[in-house]
């Protein structure tokens, strides 16, 4: 009995290790991904005119770093390149929008998510963003009716469900 425990325990213990180990792995590998894909980028855009694909990857991955200053210039490049197809102009004003309202502009972030659903009217991540934005602001009201248009296009949206039902309880026990 007195040799199990003191095994047991350092079992456990190398076992949770293992684990700890495995995540930080993990990690640095993501964060080196991101790093090298960041560089190659801002190395290339530097020499040369990029394409819209290569300025939203860029914002993308400032994004994804919470440099949204630097987010908001690559997206709006990306917006002036010649070659974009009109489709992923949804995709570059959500990613705008995004960056905005990260900053909290709330009123250009919305005017970036209405671009997005012009281009893509059945865009449920700028709709459910929009929502958001609309809650942020409470507009409670406008921010139901866009979870609404959201949950048309997706009836199964977790997220717009869950909003939806939260927004209501507020309105009635605010009127």
């Amino acid at each position: 009995m007195n040799e199990t425990l003191p095994t047991i325990y350092i079992s456990i213990l190398l076992g949770l290790l293992t684990i700890a180990s495995g995540v930080i792995l993990v990690q640095i590998f993501k964060v080196r991904r991101k790093e090298s894909k960041l560089s190659k980028l801002q190395n290339k855009l530097k020499k040369e005119k990029g394409t819209a694909l290569e300025y939203y990857e860029l914002g993308s991955v400032f994004l994804d770093k919470k440099m949204f200053t630097q987010a908001t210039k690559a997206f709006d490049k990306a917006l002036k390149a010649e070659e974009i197809i009109p489709e992923n102009k949804a995709l570059i004003y959500n990613g705008l929008g995004y960056a905005y309202f990260a900053n909290e502009q709330h009123d250009l972030a919305i005017r970036q998510y209405k671009e997005a659903i012009k281009y893509n009217p059945e865009y449920v991540i700028a709709l459910n963003n929009l929502g958001h934005v609309y809650e942020q602001k409470k507009l409670i009201a406008q921010a139901v009716e866009v979870y609404e248009e959201s949950l048309k296009y997706e009836p199964k949206n977790a997220t717009a469900k869950r909003r939806v039902e939260s927004l209501r309880k507020r309105l009635v026990t605010s009127s």
